[in-house]
């Protein structure tokens, strides 16, 4: 049943007394400094005084202060340090923005301010009942569970929580409806089932109850009314068995012990009625009876008493001290035809297993210290408490087969973020708002056109972070852009969304897909400032029937223009025609390199033996990354591949870089013209962006028109083929300002422009 908590005890004012409630509190905790937690409740009630009263609109006590006191109280009865009640009680006032977490560590320590912000970022958790967006309720629980493995590390986080979430469906009874079922359903799917993960009965009883009261009111009310019916029945009955078993105990020199009634609370007792198809009236433990004694063997012994008194009911006997539940949970259990042949419930178990089943982890929890620099402890601790947390799914159901998806899912290379309506999403480290749109909705990542990271318009290529809010700025009508399929250009990370960019454009007409493959193409041969290329022979060196197949393909977004320029200039390579060559690119400069030849170089080390990757099989024009194997040599991967994206977070001791071929010793100087709106900063931008490339620069020419502000930039550069200088105009192309790239075939560097430069 739903507990009656303890009024705070008040002064004639109408204030707490605080001096009173806190000699109240040390009845159940010992606190080593408590002045100092009396100067957390003063800090919070007057910070609570002065706030305006838009903070607390549907707390029924009218008080964010007495709210944290109420938490320190439940945290108190669970025996927590007084780091954990201080927080609790400041919890409240720094949520709602009246203090800082600065203002927090100075005053009462790193320690407390930790504890807070751990809360909070368990409180920007959000649990609509109508998931929007194709999301279902099912992913939405997945997702908020994994999201507090990955969050907390800290076992006292969660149980501050878990007593503010107690308080607030305490208190949400004058809230509007919507908000008594939001906050209901948060915790009967995420909470309750935690607090009984972590074994703490006390608290697991009143959630389930109180939830069950507000998203099944009838079935409550209909389960209370029976209840009280036959209370007093039920008392006196309860009293007869509780003497005789004590006379009997006695008897058998059994003489430290407790016997009591144990109440039934209406939530199990309608899911036992639902889970058994049966009527109130066969519910056995609605009369049920608990005995503590001192060891194992004693309870096995008052077994025995109880079964040689009264009849054993078939099949209604557990043994949960030689199989203990999943949290820990450790009684015998057992329904006997009792007195008046009515079914009575009784339950033996040990003063110690009691501890266990009311207080859960908190009955061993020992806070060993302020050594922050203990790695291995708090490592240990962490470990153990993910333990408990990958267990939810045996009580919330439906969740599928976590353990074998887990070590990748709270892996560090996942983030947790939220849509504006506090949806969480989990997404790889690397992913960008695109892969974010395209994860909450297909239609929304279609009509992408920008995004907002905590209220902030950032680039499409920004990559997201754990705990930030994102929205997705989109266009009514319209479908992606082709520039996301470019690797180069960072907007699209997953797999996910790539393939849905790609069946968006897959489902387009051929004839549109055929044209804006030619005219992708066309663009890219004028600017590389490329032509004479034998089409039907490169439509066949990339596996195209011929060039309007292959102009489809680049429409389609399955064949990429890098992919179409590397065989470009591999088909030049196999010429003699050391005339058309040139013609393509200027002479090229060797580098000198002592390795053999081979197809992949590794960089830094020489030639090793290398294989191709069977789970994404690179080819020549990807970009590629090496995997140091055991006994096997390198492994290469493409760049973008979700196996090594894993293995780039697991062990990036053993990536390495690798390039395609003796073309990695081998640089063409060439000369690239950059038309641009004049701005600010605009050299310093290009020539930024090609040192992240490690693109070597050899001259630099710059011109103004001030008339027109436009300009020009002339930039002579070393690269090693036409997909990089492809994949380097792409990257160009995005800066502010820049309207149009292109190479310059005669150009002469060594000749300033006529108009000089700057």
């Amino acid at each position: 049943m739903v507990k009656v908590r303890e009024d705070q005890p008040l002064m004639a004012s109408g204030k707490v007394d605080i001096q009173q409630w806190l000699t109240r509190l040390q009845e159940d905790v010992r606190l080593r400094e408590p002045e100092r937690l009396i100067e957390a409740c003063e800090l919070a009630e007057k910070l609570d005084r002065e706030a305006p009263n838009t903070h607390r609109v549907w707390l029924s006590s009218g008080s964010s202060f007495r709210m944290g006191l109420e938490m320190a109280d439940i945290l108190a009865d669970l025996k927590l340090d007084q780091a954990t009640l201080e927080a609790a009680v400041l919890y409240r006032a720094v949520r709602e923005e009246l203090l800082s977490l600065d203002a927090v560590t100075k005053r009462f320590g790193s320690e407390v301010a930790t504890l807070i912000d751990g809360v909070l970022q368990m409180a920007a958790i959000s649990y609509p009942l109508a998931p929007n967006h194709g999301m279902s309720q099912h992913n939405q629980q997945e997702n908020l569970r994994k999201m507090l493995v990955n969050m907390v590390g800290d076992v006292r986080v969660a149980l501050i929580k878990i007593a503010e979430r107690t308080c607030a469906l305490r208190q949400v009874k004058d809230a509007p409806l919507e908000k008594c079922l939001q906050v209901a359903r948060e915790v009967a799917d995420i909470y309750a089932p935690l607090a009984h993960r972590l074994g703490i009965g006390q608290i697991k009883w009143e959630l389930e109850d109180l939830s069950f009261r507000y998203l099944h009111e009838d079935e409550y009310k209909a389960i209370a009314k029976l209840l009280a019916e036959k209370r007093l029945d039920r008392e006196r009955y309860i009293h007869d068995v509780v003497e005789t078993l004590k006379g009997l105990m006695e008897a058998q020199h059994i003489t430290h012990h407790d016997v009591s009634g144990r109440a039934k609370h209406i939530y199990s007792i309608w899911r036992k009625m639902k889970r058994k198809g049966i009527d109130f009236s066969e519910v056995h433990d609605v009369r049920a009876v608990r005995i503590l004694v001192p060891e194992v063997t004693d309870c096995y012994t008052v077994l025995g008493i109880v079964h040689s008194r009264w009849h054993h009911v078939p099949d209604e006997f557990d043994d949960y001290i030689a199989n203990p539940k999943k949290n820990g949970y450790q009684s015998l259990h057992t329904a006997v035809v009792g007195p008046e042949n009515k079914v009575l419930e009784i339950q033996i178990r040990t003063f110690a297993m009691h501890d266990d089943a009311e207080l859960g982890v908190c009955a061993h929890w020992r806070y060993k210290g302020h050594d922050t620099n203990a790695k291995s402890r708090s490592y240990e601790e962490k470990i153990a408490w993910l333990r408990q947390v990958l267990e939810w799914q045996d009580e919330v159901g439906g969740f599928g087969d976590l353990r074998e998806g887990l070590s990748s899912d709270v892996a560090p290379d996942r983030n947790y973020v939220f849509t504006p309506d506090g949806h969480v999403i989990d997404l790889p480290r690397i992913a960008t708002p695109i892969d974010f749109a395209y994860r909450v909705h297909t239609e929304i990542g279609h009509r992408c056109r920008g995004a907002k990271v905590n209220g902030r318009i950032v680039p499409l290529t920004y990559k997201l972070k754990s705990g930030q809010q994102v929205e997705i700025l989109t266009a009514t009508k319209g479908g992606p852009s082709r520039d996301w399929l470019n690797p180069s250009l960072g907007y699209v990370r997953t797999s996910r969304a790539r393939a849905k960019i790609q069946a968006w454009f897959k489902h387009q007409a051929r004839d549109q897909n055929l044209d804006e493959g030619r005219a992708i193409f066309e663009r890219e041969m004028r600017r590389l400032d490329v032509d004479g290329l034998d089409l039907p022979k490169l439509a066949d060196a990339v596996n195209y029937q011929n060039a309007d197949d292959m102009y489809a393909a680049i429409g389609a977004g399955d064949l990429r223009i890098g992919q179409v320029l590397h065989q470009a200039q591999q088909l030049f390579g196999e010429t003699d025609d050391q005339e058309q060559l040139e013609r393509l690119l200027a002479k090229p400069r060797r580098l000198p390199s002592k390795t053999p030849k081979s197809d992949i170089t590794v960089l830094g080390v020489g030639n090793l033996k290398t294989s191709m990757a069977n789970c994404c099989r690179p080819v020549p024009g990807e970009s590629i990354v090496g995997f140091i194997t055991q006994g096997r040599g390198v492994t290469v991967h493409r760049q973008d591949c979700s196996n090594i994206l894993q293995l780039r977070m697991e062990e990036p001791q053993r990536i390495i870089e690798v390039e395609w071929g003796e073309r990695a010793h081998t640089r063409y100087p060439v000369t690239i013209e950059i038309q641009a709106w004049d701005r600010s900063g605009l050299l310093r931008d290009v020539t930024g962006l090609l040192g992240n490339e490690k693109v070597n620069v050899l001259a630099v020419n710059t011109l103004t028109d001030t008339n027109e502000g436009i300009a020009r930039l002339r930039i002579t550069l070393e690269v090693d083929g036409l997909e990089s200088l492809g994949r380097l105009f792409s990257r160009i192309q995005q800066l502010p300002n820049v309207t149009e790239v292109r190479r310059l075939r005669n150009a002469d560097p060594n000749k300033d422009d006529q108009h000089g430069g700057r």
